[in-house]
């Protein structure tokens, strides 16, 4: 399963971590995954390519954390991470989970 958690503070989103395996399907034919790991990386680059923001990225072995100062743009792009996820989520409850949580 792919775990997502996402942070926010006062009420805006500034951190994400994204973990695990989906298990949909074998490596190479895992749309799930393929979906996810897609969205992930568009937010990544779009935070720190586009927005210039000085964000704090770590990506290990099937993990992936990003964490952001405070920033509206950062925080929108992180948020509609949260919102896409969780929309894949409902369509495949069983590979994907997302929590949020106020920090």
């Amino acid at each position: 399963m792919i775990r997502s958690q996402f942070k926010k503070s006062d009420g805006k989103f500034v951190s994400f971590s994204v973990s695990g395996h989906a298990g949909y399907d074998d490596k190479g034919f895992d749309i799930v995954c393929a979906g996810v790991s897609s969205a992930v990386m568009l937010v990544c680059n779009s935070i720190t390519e586009v927005f210039k923001i000085n964000a704090d990225i770590s990506a290990e072995d099937n993990e992936i954390s990003l964490k952001i100062p405070k920033s509206r743009e950062g925080s929108a792009l992180i948020e509609s991470l949260a919102i896409h996820l969780r929309a894949m989520s409902e369509d495949y409850p069983e590979n994907i989970s997302v929590t949020v949580s106020e920090v």
